[in-house]
């Protein structure tokens, strides 16, 4: 019944019509793509632009000149000269057709269903004018399916796949399938009787129908209630676009309330976090306003975390300079001297690098980081490049990372402390014609990476034509953080690869770039969101501010773009901006007067905005690689599970803080799986209770900080692997 088009062309430039109109497609583009682009609409049930074609629906057949039957445009590519039709009386017909066998037995739940009024069955039947049903089918027992977070409703399911192939190929979890049955088909966990996943919630947001659905979500507000707020995500550096959906609270109070995150699905993925960690807005109106300005005004020294806007940032800047106080904040510290050891040998101030490269390479190189829990919007680029290219990615890390055991080709597994040594390894394996002097074996030996390893690097580097070295936390706060940023930098400067330096925060690089910081604080001393001798934050403390989904602002995310963000729900007390004006003596209405003095912009003005990369000259300036240090005994890497990232998503989701210790791990430290045990790092004392991962390698233990208050931003600032002496609680 349908032909498939192939593409036949040589050059790189198609010219074609669509409905009478000359188009033009490049090498690559299928017909549904270029139509797209050309805003002439064909319509679609199961097409997603970041999966591969799924071509279940039929929906986006198309005719054209000379073929008999209708193709796939979802599929098909264009040659030359071609004549496309999309919508004549047949196609009407057969769109029909295919809506009838959508709505076969349907359940005629529209005014309960979650998705109502956003439902494409719902839109669709209605543009195809199907008022009634000429056939029917025997109705099997399909009961809801409970996945935890996630609701399956097999009788609304229309088997569209759009689940699956996101699940598989944009997430990288490959957690569901489809059951083949006839009529009886149904998507079930892959491997499982239980869903066996990170919870994203991805599957939600790409489903046309209510067949899967937040259970949180379930029930409590329609479609066309929700006010739709854009912001950015603000739980990492990849700052996502989500919009945040809020209607009042009840009839009897009118208060604002988020009821759910959404996300356009087309465009990008977001994480569990983002999705469902969004009841993060601070209620609290706690403190005296004039105690705070004389606290302000008086600290000799100001401390805070990244997880601040732009113009925040600016505002505390604002206030050093007027009162001669020290900003303190290490992360974006480490962040900032990172990048100023990296441009001496980049030939640019700035890494360039997007998710973009990540996604288009087949050569992706990541060291220094558990990305998948870091930064999940990379886990999701590194998954779109081994699943459209299948990209060579090495992993490089003491850690296994078994979030991404589909996606990686290559483990590296290097002694913990010596990234030092490794880094300088894998460039000189990675330069062409390198002439960096170093003492392989001994760098190898202590390293623990041995050289058929980096050959094989080497070997795939030589036929990748897009390649991409990602770089981490681990990397960024390590004591020999400079050398090694210099090392990185010699990458940057080939040209041959595109360098991506994950920033640790949410605003790491808006920081770095906005604020002059210093190391340690000195009393007295007034924390912003952090912990200090008098303490504003949005998470408790002396003084209460809006949390950042209760403002608006900017933030510079890890692709070096400007990123705006709106209150989501109301703050009732007084902000940052505030206290700063009675500290300066200024009268500036709103936080967001600042964005303007940042970019150049008002806010409401504000569109696309790439920090600029400045070119610089470039040495090649790097320090010998001298001893690496040794790390023996029980290791713990402090690193949060993957529904997590900070006070602020604990906060908004509840979930379990255990000590994940490999079996080695158990065994040296004497312990077994549901033990309670005590342990101190860098001052702060934990007591967990130790659950065994088998999927854990060598005597490395994975502690989580997220529940730690404002603790967690110190202890996320230093060197993530720390020795602990760990005791049984008796």
């Amino acid at each position: 019944m349908y032909e498939m088009l192939l593409y036949l062309d040589g050059g790189n430039m198609i010219n074609f019509k669509i409905n009478g109109k000359d188009v033009v497609a490049q090498k690559g583009e299928t017909i549904l793509q270029v139509a797209r682009k050309e805003g002439i609409y064909i319509p679609t049930m199961c097409y997603l632009e970041k999966t591969t074609p799924i071509g279940s629906c039929r929906l986006c057949v198309v005719e054209v000149e000379g073929y008999d039957a209708p193709i796939l445009s979802c599929q098909s590519k264009p040659t030359d000269g071609i004549e496309v039709q999309t919508d004549s009386d047949e196609l009407f017909k057969h769109r029909k057709n295919i809506m009838e066998l959508y709505n076969v037995n349907h359940p005629l739940e529209c005014g309960v269903c979650d998705k109502s009024g956003a439902c494409d069955l719902q839109n669709k039947t209605l543009e195809f004018g199907l008022s009634c049903q000429s056939f029917t089918a025997k109705e099997q027992n399909r009961p809801k399916k409970d996945w935890g977070r996630i609701q399956y409703d097999e009788s609304l399911c229309i088997l569209c796949e759009k689940c699956v192939s996101t699940c598989n190929e944009a997430v990288g979890d490959d957690a569901i399938e489809l059951h083949f049955g006839g009529y009886s088909s149904s998507i079930v966990p892959k491997g499982s009787e239980t869903l066996d996943c990170t919870y994203c919630g991805e599957c939600i947001s790409v489903c046309p129908v209510g067949a899967l659905i937040s259970k949180d979500f379930k029930y409590t507000a329609n479609a066309w209630e929700l006010q739709k707020i854009p912001a950015s995500c603000s739980h990492c550096s990849a700052g996502c676009e989500i919009s945040y959906e809020v209607k009042h609270t009840s009839t009897e109070d009118q208060t604002q309330k988020i009821y759910r995150v959404t996300n356009d699905y087309e465009e990008n993925t977001v994480c569990g976090a983002g999705r469902f960690g969004f009841d993060f807005g601070n209620s609290e109106t706690k403190g005296d306003f004039s105690e705070a300005v004389e606290k302000l005004r008086n600290a000799k020294s100001i401390v805070f975390n990244s997880n601040i806007t732009n113009e925040e940032a600016k505002i505390l800047s604002e206030v050093s300079k007027k009162t001669g106080a020290k900003l303190v904040n290490r992360e974006a510290l480490n962040f900032q001297n990172f990048l100023k050891a990296f441009a001496v040998n980049a030939g640019e101030s700035l890494y360039n690098g997007t998710l973009e490269d990540v996604a288009d390479s087949n050569q992706v190189v990541v060291i220094g980081t558990k990305i998948s829990t870091d930064n999940p919007a990379v886990r999701y680029a590194l998954t779109q490049a081994f699943k459209r290219n299948r990209a060579f990615i090495s992993y490089l890390h003491p850690v296994y990372d078994s979030l991404l055991q589909n996606t990686i080709r290559q483990f590296i597994n290097y002694e913990v402390g010596t990234e030092e040594g490794v880094v300088a390894l894998l460039v000189d394996t990675i330069l062409e014609n390198s002439e960096l002097d170093l003492d392989i074996g001994y760098l190898s030996g202590e390293t623990n990476v041995g050289e058929e390893e980096l050959e094989q690097i080497a070997k795939i580097s030589k036929r990748a034509t897009k390649k991409t070295l990602v770089v981490g936390a681990d990397l960024i706060a390590h004591p020999k953080a400079e050398n090694i940023a210099k090392f990185l930098g010699l990458v940057q400067r080939t040209a041959l690869w595109k360098v991506l330096i994950v920033p640790p925060e949410t605003n790491s690089l808006g920081v770095a770039e906005i604020c002059e910081l210093s190391d340690e604080a000195v009393s007295p001393s007034v924390g912003y969101n952090m912990k200090a001798d008098f303490v504003i934050s949005a998470l408790g403390g002396d003084f209460s501010v809006p949390a950042l989904n209760q403002q608006e602002g900017t933030f510079v995310n890890l692709n070096r773009e400007v990123v705006k963000t709106h209150v989501a729900v109301p703050f009732e007390g007084r902000n940052l901006n505030e206290l700063a004006n009675k500290v300066l003596g200024s009268d500036v209405e709103n936080t967001i007067d600042y964005t303007k003095e940042l970019f150049g912009t008002h806010f409401d003005d504000l569109e696309i905005f790439h920090l600029e990369t400045e070119i610089t000259s470039p040495k090649a300036e790097v320090s010998e690689v001298e001893d690496l240090p040794t790390f023996d005994g029980t290791l713990i890497y402090l690193s949060n599970p993957h529904l997590q990232f900070s006070p602020f998503t604990e906060k908004a989701i509840s979930s379990e803080a255990p000590l994940l210790g490999s079996e080695q791990f158990a065994v040296a430290g004497k312990l077994s799986d549901g033990d309670e045990v005590e342990f101190e790092i860098l001052g702060e004392k934990f007591r967990r209770k130790f659950q065994i991962d088998r999927n854990l390698r060598g005597v490395i233990a994975l502690n989580p900080i997220f529940d730690m208050g404002l603790s967690a931003y110190s202890l996320s600032s230093n060197y993530r692997f720390q020795k602990a002496k760990i005791e049984k609680v008796k």
